[in-house]
């Protein structure tokens, strides 16, 4: 397949390519940086300018692909939340995606599927029952971007585009999100769940979440939001009680909750003390296989 990736140059755009590459898939990546992206992504791969806001000469590469996939957005945990960076989290995809939909709109030959990622943040803090995609979003603030993020991308549903949101929890890997500041704790001998360790904590290994993207580019039947999580919920504190064990470490130090708000401000709340028991109801119900079920499974194999 002809295969548009719009952030493709970032931890997990790099990956997905990586696989599809594998596949025999054409693939064209849209960048803000084309010359950076070149540098770290194979060469048979094209790389399109864009500016992520609006519809341009990039959008010659949509017209005939056969799948379209929006990795694009502002990290959430990278900086504090002032007003200004809130405002960033949400214009970076609201507007990417805003300007791929209007990309598909114009193109005489659209893609059939448009995979626009999302994030479990979707649905707020949910201590106790499980979380399936029937269930209704939260309403702190990445719940709200969430919910506009996502009613923007299935916008394209109305040129007969095939869309999938999918809900992502914390991506393990050590090559690129939070696993690797995560690490640095239980290197030093003083890891410790955040917060209480009561709270739900949504995770899925790289392999399965690259698994899962190609999975909902090529079934057919797959639509709409979409977990993506692995089904072996834990919490926090089984969580870092694992992390520990995987690296011949202690999880004893506890870091509290005031401390984190401190340190953080508001993005601590729903990024660290929050959670949610995500179950991927609809990848199971497809028929998707995950290679790592379980966090053991996940983390012997990431941390090997």
């Amino acid at each position: 397949m002809k295969i548009v990736i719009a952030g493709g140059s970032g931890f997990l755009g790099k990956a997905l390519v990586a696989r599809l590459l594998e596949a025999g898939h054409t693939i064209s990546v849209l960048s803000r940086n084309p010359s950076t992206a070149k540098q770290s992504l194979p060469n048979q791969v094209t790389v399109e300018q864009w500016d992520a806001k609006s519809v341009g000469e990039w959008a010659r590469v949509i017209d005939g692909a056969d799948a379209v996939v929006n990795l694009t957005g502002e990290s959430i945990g990278g900086k504090r939340w002032t007003k200004r960076q809130k405002e960033l989290i949400m214009s970076s995809r609201i507007d990417s995606t805003r300007a791929i939909v209007e990309a598909i709109r114009h193109a005489k030959h659209r893609p059939r599927v448009l995979v626009n990622q999302s994030a479990v943040g979707y649905y707020g803090n949910v201590p106790f029952i499980p979380v399936e995609e029937d269930h209704p979003p939260g309403n702190d603030f990445l719940s709200h971007v969430a919910v506009l993020w996502e009613s923007e991308a299935h916008k394209a549903t109305e040129f007969g585009v095939r869309v999938v949101t999918p809900r992502t929890g914390v991506v393990l890997s050590t090559q690129g999100g939070a696993l690797p500041r995560m690490l640095l704790p239980f290197k030093l001998y003083i890891g410790g769940p955040l917060g209480s360790g009561s709270q739900w904590f949504p995770w899925i290994h790289l392999d399965d979440e690259i698994g899962a993207m190609m999975f909902a580019i090529e079934n057919e039947k797959l639509e709409g939001a979409v977990n993506f999580a692995a089904p072996g919920s834990v919490t926090m504190k089984e969580f870092c009680a694992a992390l520990g064990k995987a690296m011949h470490r202690p999880s004893w130090a506890p870091v509290p909750g005031f401390v984190l708000k401190v340190i953080l401000g508001e993005m601590a709340g729903p990024l660290l003390l929050s959670g949610q028991r995500v179950v991927p109801r609809k990848l199971i119900d497809a028929g998707y296989r995950f290679r790592f079920p379980t966090v053991h499974e996940a983390l012997q194999d990431v941390l090997k």
